[in-house]
């Protein structure tokens, strides 16, 4: 029996351009394919699962139950870059001082973390 591929990671939303923008700009991936209610962004890495996002009529309200962590060598320089895009900070920097990583949320308000790489 072969093991399931992850495809596609799905983020619903209600504005395909804006988290297009947001999370192209912010991982340097451009859009492959679009229609009214859904947008693939390029494959994440050679082989890797699309980052696509799907319009849905409901916000988010709660914390996600699933969240990235990208890795960075500065979680500053890369939270400035995101704040740049539309992001926003969830708390301050925490972990371990020479290793920290912070909770940002995307234009939407789903979380996901700047950790220093490791």
């Amino acid at each position: 029996m072969t093991s399931p591929k992850i495809g596609n990671i799905v983020i619903d939303c209600a504005d395909l351009d804006a988290m297009a923008a947001f999370w192209g700009g912010l991982l340097g991936a451009r859009t492959t394919a679009a229609d009214d209610g859904w947008l693939d962004l390029e494959p994440l890495g050679a082989g890797g699962p699309t980052l696509s996002f799907q319009r849905v009529p409901e916000r988010k309200t709660i914390k996600n139950r699933l969240h990235f962590d990208l890795d960075v060598p500065d979680i500053h320089a890369a939270g400035e870059r995101a704040a740049s895009l539309g992001a926003t900070p969830a708390g301050e920097p925490m972990g371990n001082p020479e290793a920290p990583f912070r909770v940002w949320c995307d234009p939407e308000g789903n979380e996901f973390c700047f950790c220093t790489a490791r």
